[in-house]
């Protein structure tokens, strides 16, 4: 199955933004990973959602935007995505999280659904019909730079055999926190299908946007 490379803007130089955006185009990345906090769910505060309507405006690569806020209801109508886009939300974020990816099929967008670390794969099974997408956490939301969780590799199996289970074995895994070329070794061969690269493995001080992400996806399928 074809590996996606979904680039953490977060990490980008966000004052050359649109110079960035070029390079990742240029490099053929699948997705523009957009880091959406709110202080709350998570203690950290970043991207928001006219940058997210401007990024649309200037770029064909579809948005992975990732919701790391509490009641994600109530924002899915600021942004203007189309159909190749997807909004992920997380599964702690409201009580009737159906709902609210509902709201997001309607808009004609896809919708992804995120797991913290601690959140069963099992929590999933009644919701399968409504995701496209299931974006497995491998290190605590809210800041770059952490070191993968103990227990990713498995969890991340385990989902790869329970969606197969529910009848759900072409849904994309996508994994999201410390993916470098090691870790995100490890995760390709535990089943994951979406990668969420930003400092670890194509952000580099020594290394073009483009012989990164060509260096990863080789070294992840050897």
């Amino acid at each position: 199955m074809k590996k996606y490379l979904s680039a953490s803007l977060m990490c980008a130089d966000l004052t050359n933004l649109i110079d960035s955006i070029k390079d990742l185009e240029k490099a053929g990345i699948d997705y523009l990973h957009i880091d959406i906090m709110d202080g709350a769910f998570v203690p950290n505060i970043t991207l928001g959602f006219d940058l997210i309507n401007a990024i649309k405006r200037v770029t064909k690569i579809p948005l992975d935007i990732h919701m790391m806020v509490n009641e994600p209801s109530k924002f899915i109508d600021r942004m203007n995505l189309s159909e190749n886009d997807i909004i992920c939300v997380h599964y702690e974020s409201e009580i009737h999280i159906h709902r609210v990816l509902e709201m997001i099929k309607s808009k004609g967008c896809k919708a992804g659904l995120a797991l913290n670390p601690q959140t069963p794969v099992e929590n999933v099974k009644h919701l399968t019909e409504y995701i496209d997408m299931l974006l497995v956490m491998t290190v605590s939301p809210g800041f770059a730079g952490q070191k993968m969780f103990l227990g990713a590799e498995k969890k991340v199996q385990g989902a790869k055999s329970l969606l197969s289970e529910w009848g759900c074995s072409d849904m994309l895994i996508e994994v999201d926190g410390n993916v470098s070329l090691e870790n995100g070794r490890k995760l390709c061969r535990s089943g994951a299908d979406i990668f969420v690269l930003g400092t670890s493995a194509l952000f580099l001080k020594d290394k073009s946007i483009t012989d990164a992400a060509k260096d990863f996806i080789e070294y992840i399928e050897e």
